[in-house]
């Protein structure tokens, strides 16, 4: 899985789902791998933190999103109702899915790509950037920290199999 950008997202559009994924992993234990990056969707207490990998340029596996654990979350979700009856939209759902069935080795942030989707930007990280007209500094994760999840993504450690 590849992103360019993570955010958080605006609660009052998911008020429900974060507890029934917390209900989906206490119910399937047996899918959820102890080397996961449920650390990058989670606060100090536990709780969603609203951080996701914003789907507007993403790079996904068909055959992670066809994995006996990532269909038996969609269907879980599916039979909650949240995508009729809330907002559940494909990048919280994507970016939980990945979260509590990969590991960071699995997932790539494309630093060196540049992309625009106002109001924000990943402008290209070094070498990359010497062609773009977008300075690094006009990044998301460098000029709203509070808004990105990139950099917590990135301080995330890597997996000990």
């Amino acid at each position: 899985y590849g992103f360019t950008i993570s955010i958080k997202e605006y609660i009052e559009t998911i008020p429900t789902l974060w507890q029934t994924t917390k209900d989906f992993m206490k119910e399937h234990k047996d899918l959820v791998p102890s080397t996961n990056m449920m650390d990058f969707v989670t606060d100090k207490n536990g709780g969603y933190n609203r951080c996701h990998f914003w789907s507007n340029f993403e790079i996904g596996s068909l055959d992670f999103l066809r994995s006996e654990q990532y269909l038996s979350y969609f269907e879980y979700l599916d039979k909650a109702g949240g995508f009729f009856y809330e907002r559940w939209g494909d990048a919280p759902v994507h970016s939980l899915g990945v979260a509590m069935f990969l590991n960071k080795s699995e997932v790539h942030w494309f630093e060196d790509i540049g992309y625009y989707h106002g109001p924000l930007w990943n402008c290209p990280k070094g070498a990359a950037n010497k062609k773009c007209w977008c300075p690094e500094e006009e990044s998301i994760e460098t000029k709203n920290k509070g808004w990105s999840c990139t950099l917590d993504f990135v301080a995330l450690p890597e997996p000990k199999v």
